[in-house]
């Protein structure tokens, strides 16, 4: 089968896009992604999306953006599974691509979530879980998390100040992220004293939900136009990993089941082992999933990933860059678009084109995107050739 390499890139700002309507967002980051690749053109298109329907009342996003953006009569789809959207759709792309069943796969997620404020906001993102189980009864994704680090500091006798590391470093790599929603430090102070949005959850501990498009091109080197110049990244391990979708159905809800499977299946198809990567684009929409994911990856001992940010090992200049654009916590969590934002910029920072928020000497990257707490689990791991 064929190798599977990263075209082009492209992708908007992260925030609050009142000015853009959704298909708008889309062609912003679809544009910059055929010209980076030299003006490739693609023959099918994956939309990464979780909230359009209810949130831009569109839910034929596949014929709404290829239209928009001058690529009608291609196929073209919707990819959805929740927070994971994005990265569902990358490895949609990178299936068609690897099989032969397209030449050059577009692959986006956009989504348009600020124009839902209020009750209304808070509605839309209970859509990820087991709506007859957990939302009627007012388990919100705050909630969750909650519980999560709740149980967690129980079970492993730590205090919330512990998770500090994790916003804080977010924080220190967005700084310098020309398209990240915050440019700002986060101290250790600002996090003790923040306030509590749902105990023990601070809203430090809660990544930003907001508008934004990225895109990703994939093709096989062969059809690369001759004058490409950027150095070619490679698609080289993929995996998609679902859970029990309610925690309370699971055996450990500590146990990210699904992120550690998502992540042995990757990393055995690309013949390493998650130590093995320069850094790890990991799912941080609460610190506490954080942690999990890196227990979950095998990173961290169980009980134990908190530390990895608290000792700054996961800094750039660290063991493992962690966050390296910012994360969701501090570049912005797009919903659906997330999982295409962590491919766009862990390949900037293969291709060495990720400016002062470079890892030195980066050659291969690990992205994970989780839908909730990972009751799904999507895994790329990338390499520079």
């Amino acid at each position: 089968m064929s190798e599977v390499v990263i075209a082009g890139i492209g992708q908007t700002d992260v925030g609050e896009h009142y000015a853009f309507s959704l298909r708008e967002l889309a062609f912003l980051a679809l544009e910059a992604a055929i010209e980076d690749a030299g003006g490739l053109r693609p023959d099918i298109l994956f939309v990464g999306n979780m909230y359009a329907p209810a949130t831009s009342h569109q839910a034929h996003l596949g014929a709404l953006i290829s239209d928009y953006g001058g690529l009608g009569g291609i196929e073209a789809s919707t990819i959805e599974a929740g927070g994971a959207s994005g990265a569902a759709a990358l490895r949609m792309g990178y299936l068609a691509v690897k099989s032969g069943a397209a030449r050059v796969a577009l692959v986006m997620g956009v989504e348009k979530v600020t124009d839902q404020l209020g009750p209304g906001a808070e509605a839309v993102q209970t859509l990820g879980e087991d709506s007859d189980y957990e939302a009627v009864h007012g388990v919100t994704p705050n909630a969750q998390a909650a519980l999560l680090m709740r149980r967690y500091m129980h079970q492993y006798h730590i205090s919330h100040d512990d998770f500090a590391g994790f916003p804080v470093t977010a924080h220190a790599n967005a700084l310098t992220n020309p398209h990240a929603m915050y440019h700002s430090l986060l101290s250790f102070e600002a996090y003790q004293n923040a306030d509590p949005i749902s105990e023990p959850l601070n809203m430090f501990d809660i990544a930003p939900v907001a508008d934004g498009a990225a895109a990703v091109l994939l093709t096989q080197p062969e059809i690369l136009p001759a004058h490409f110049t950027h150095p070619l990244v490679r698609i080289t391990g993929s995996s998609l990993v679902t859970d029990r979708l309610a925690i309370h159905d699971r055996v450990d809800p500590l146990a990210f089941e699904a992120a550690r499977k998502s992540v042995e299946r990757a990393c055995r198809q690309a013949g390493i082992l998650p130590v093995d990567v320069d850094l790890f684009e990991l799912y941080d929409s609460y610190s506490i999933y954080a942690a999990l994911a890196l227990e979950a990856a095998g990173i961290a001992k169980r009980g134990e990933g908190w530390k990895l940010a608290l000792d700054g090992r996961m800094n750039r200049d660290g063991d493992l860059p962690m966050a390296t654009f910012g994360g969701l916590k501090a570049r912005g969590n797009p919903g659906g678009a997330t999982g295409i934002y962590q491919a766009v910029e862990a390949t900037l920072q293969l291709r060495c084109q990720a400016g002062s928020n470079q890892v030195p000497g980066a050659r291969r990257a690990l992205i994970q995107c989780l839908a909730g707490p990972a009751s799904s689990a999507a895994v790329h791991v990338l390499e520079v050739a």
